[in-house]
C-alpha cells in the first residue's frame, strides 16, 4: 500500500458551460461504485447540490461525504487548496476538480504542471459537458464555451434527447473541426460509463494519437465508424455535405476563407493536421517547434503528434498546451509498421500556411 502512494494521484477536471449538465455528472459519479477514494474540489457547495450527502461536523473547508469522499471548496488559490488536500493524502487516491460554467480550463490545467504539484498529482483528463441542443449558440456567443471544447480530452454531448439526429450530427461535425483529439460520448442526463471518465491517461505522451474520420465530402458515401472514432454510439450516416470550394486541402480539411461548411460557421477556433511519410531532421524540427511555440504559443491551444525522425529508431511523441511543451522518444517502430509523421494543431486564428511551411522545411530532404 505504501508503494501506491508514491505514484502521482490522477486528477480529472470537469468543465462545461452553464446548464450543460456538469453538476448532474458530478452527482452521478459520486453515487457509482468507482472504487476510488475521491477528493472533490468545487467552487461553491451551493452550485453542486450535494448537501444531503454531507456529514455534519466536518470542518469549514473540507467536508466528508457519507460515501467516504472528501469535498472542499476552492477558496483563493487552487495551488493552496491542492496543497491542503495533500496533507490528507492517505484519505484519497483520485481528485475531481469541478469548475464554474464560465471557467477557461487552460490555467487550471497548467496548475498541475507546476513542479510543486507534478510530483504528487498528474492531470489525467479534461472532461467537458456540452448541451447538444444549445452548444452551437454558446460557441457563437461565449468564448469560454469555445475554450472548454478546444481544451477537452473527453466531451460528453449531453441532453441528446432534446436534439434530433440531424442536429446531433451537425454539432458533432462542428466539434470535430475544433478538436479532433477529444473522444465524444453522447449522453442523457450525464449518464456515462465510469471507465470513460476515470484514469483515461488522456494527457500522457504515450496515449495513442487517434484521429476521428473526416466528415464525408459532397457526393461521397458516409464513412464507416471504426475503433478510432472515439464515439460510443451508432452513427447516422447521412452526413451534412461540405461545400466543395475547389481548393486542395490536406486529408479533407476545411478551408478557412469564408465558406459555410456545416451550415453557417467559420470558427476562429479550429484544428488541422499534417500527415507526412518522409522523415524529419532532428535539429531542424527541435528549432522549429521551439520557435513556433515561442511565437504562436498563445494561439496554439493544443498540439500533439508522432514524429518520424531520420536516424532515430523510435517514434518520437510530443504535445503542448499553449506555452508548455513536452517531447520524448516513445517506443521502437514495430517491424512492418508504416513510419510517418502525424501532427494535430488546435487553436485560435492559426497561421496554417505558416505552420505547414515550417514543417516542410524540417524534412530531412528539404533544402536549407
Amino acid at each position: 500500500m505504501a508503494e501506491k502512494t508514491k505514484q502521482p494521484i490522477p486528477v480529472t477536471i470537469l468543465t462545461g458551460f452553464l446548464g450543460a449538465g456538469k453538476t448532474t455528472l458530478l452527482k452521478h459519479l459520486l453515487t457509482q461504485p468507482h472504487g476510488y477514494r475521491l477528493a472533490i474540489i468545487i467552487n461553491e457547495f451551493g452550485e453542486v447540490g450535494i448537501d444531503g450527502q454531507l456529514v455534519v461536523g466536518a470542518d469549514e473547508e473540507v467536508m466528508e461525504l457519507n460515501n467516504g469522499c472528501l469535498c472542499c471548496r476552492v477558496r483563493g488559490d487552487l495551488i493552496k487548496t491542492l496543497a491542503d488536500l495533500q496533507k490528507r493524502q492517505k484519505r484519497f487516491d483520485y481528485v475531481l476538480v469541478e469548475t464554474t460554467g464560465l471557467a477557461d480550463p487552460s490555467p487550471i490545467a497548467h496548475t498541475f504542471y507546476l513542479p510543486q504539484l507534478q510530483e504528487h498529482l498528474r492531470l489525467d483528463a479534461i472532461v467537458t459537458v456540452a448541451d447538444a441542443r444549445h452548444l452551437e449558440g454558446m460557441l457563437d456567443k461565449a468564448p469560454e464555451a469555445t475554450q472548454q471544447i478546444a481544451f477537452a480530452d473527453i466531451i460528453l454531448l449531453n441532453k441528446t434527447d432534446l436534439a434530433t439526429p440531424a442536429e446531433l450530427q451537425h454539432v458533432e461535425q462542428r466539434i470535430r473541426r475544433m478538436n479532433p483529439l477529444a473522444k465524444i460520448h453522447r449522453t442523457h442526463r450525464s449518464q456515462v460509463e465510469l471507465a470513460k471518465i476515470f484514469n483515461t491517461r488522456a494527457r500522457e505522451l504515450g496515449t495513442p494519437l487517434e484521429l476521428a474520420p473526416e466528415p464525408a465530402a459532397h457526393g461521397e458515401p458516409g464513412h464507416e465508424c471504426d475503433d478510432h472514432c472515439g464515439h460510443d454510439h451508432d452513427h447516422d450516416h447521412g452526413h451534412a455535405h461540405d461545400h466543395d470550394c475547389g481548393h486542395d486541402h490536406a486529408h479533407g480539411e476545411p478551408c478557412d476563407h469564408g465558406h459555410d461548411h456545416a451550415g453557417k460557421h467559420d470558427d476562429a477556433v479550429r484544428s488541422f493536421h499534417i500527415l507526412e511519410d518522409r522523415p524529419l531532421d532532428l535539429k531542424k524540427t527541435e528549432a522549429w517547434l521551439n520557435e513556433l511555440l515561442n511565437k504562436d504559443g498563445e494561439q496554439i491551444y493544443r498540439a500533439k503528434g508522432i514524429l518520424h525522425i531520420q536516424g532515430v529508431p523510435k517514434r518520437v511523441v510530443f504535445q503542448s498546451v499553449q506555452m508548455m511543451f513536452d517531447v520524448e522518444p516513445e517506443r521502437f517502430w514495430n517491424p512492418g509498421e508504416k513510419r510517418g509523421n502525424q501532427l494535430v494543431f488546435i487553436g485560435k486564428e492559426l497561421d496554417e500556411a505558416g505552420i505547414r511551411a515550417g514543417f516542410a522545411a524540417c524534412l530531412a530532404d528539404a533544402k536549407a
